[in-house]
């Protein structure tokens, strides 16, 4: 039976995931199916273990640190500013803050390299699915709750956020899919399938778009909104592709690329930092594009492209992959 009151207790996590499981087993084997007698391949063995393997990883250093993080949001909030009274505002409040918090989180994890090196996991894979929701940045637990201490500082309990964090997951977990085209008018308003595979996508046009889990509101108010185009089919896993795909060589990926960057001879210690730091692509020497660079050459081209009489499908050329 379900119990509402350990769903918002110290419980409460365990309790949403419990009943959610079984839930998400079944309609991954409806997928599997529907790409089966549709044969449109959007699963792979080894790519499906290595989801469930980086999935299995996370949660349980999410377990180890389980108390060290709640310590570090338990502090905040004992510190808070202000006092709410729990009721139907309180609820929606907590969920508009948290949602917030994680486009915040996320759009860091896209725009610092260190976080990338973290959040890269979850976006190297060829194949989009709903196992791919579960192919979590698995360092991410280290350092998660520093962005949702703010709230516990603004008066919301850590036990209501990590459960409007939970609940607003498994949500983002099941807009892994390809196989929902439209939300109808819930495009306007919510993260929807199409919205994702944008996110998902090593288009020029599309990358470090559309960071929200939740609600779309947050990258129509910021400027990273990207609505996917019929004519601009996505691409999925990452740039440079990644040779190997050996768990271990995922995982660690863009760490060993960082340690040989700081690790050049004749470059300043804030260099070093700024290769941590600094958004993916930059380099001390120019030689490097970020994602805006990339974007900025990509839409000057399609710009000139227009005013000329080249055929227009130049326009959707993209990294030689």
């Amino acid at each position: 039976m379900f119990d509402f009151d350990k769903t918002f207790g110290t419980h409460g996590q365990e309790v949403i995931w419990q009943w959610t499981v079984p839930v998400f087993i079944v309609v991954i084997f409806i997928e599997m199916g529907y790409s089966h007698f549709n044969k449109e391949k959007l699963y792979e063995t080894k790519d499906l273990a290595t989801n469930i393997f980086f999935a299995l990883l996370n949660y349980g250093l999410d377990i180890i640190m389980k108390g060290f993080s709640m310590f570090v949001m338990m502090f905040f909030y004992h510190h808070r500013i202000f006092n709410w009274e729990f009721g139907i505002w309180y609820w929606i409040a907590v969920f508009l803050a948290q949602d917030f918090a994680y486009y915040v989180h996320h759009y860091v994890d896209h725009h610092s390299r260190v976080f990338w090196a973290v959040h890269i996991t979850h976006h190297n894979s060829d194949y989009f699915n709903i196992t791919t929701g579960f192919r979590s940045p698995v360092f991410q637990p280290l350092y998660r709750y520093l962005f949702f201490s703010p709230l516990a500082f603004l008066g919301f309990n850590p036990w209501h956020v990590m459960i409007a964090y939970s609940l607003i997951q498994i949500y983002g977990t099941f807009i892994h899919t390809q196989t929902i085209k439209s939300m109808g008018f819930l495009e306007h308003i919510l993260v929807t399938p199409s919205h994702h595979r944008v996110h998902h996508a090593c288009n020029i046009k599309y990358l470090d778009r559309n960071m929200g889990m939740g609600l779309i509101i947050w990258d129509k108010i910021f400027g990273t909104f990207e609505k996917e185009d019929p004519e601009v089919p996505v691409k999925y896993g990452v740039y440079p592709k990644i040779k190997s795909k050996d768990p271990a060589t995922v995982l660690f990926y863009e760490w060993r690329r960082i340690g040989k960057d700081i690790r050049q001879p004749g470059i300043s210690f804030k260099n070093r930092l700024k290769y941590l730091f600094y958004s993916p692509g930059w380099r001390h020497d120019g030689t490097g594009k970020t994602v805006k660079q990339f974007q900025k050459e990509y839409y000057e081209k399609q710009k000139n492209i227009e005013h000329s009489d080249q055929p227009t499908n130049l326009v959707n050329q993209d990294f030689p992959l």
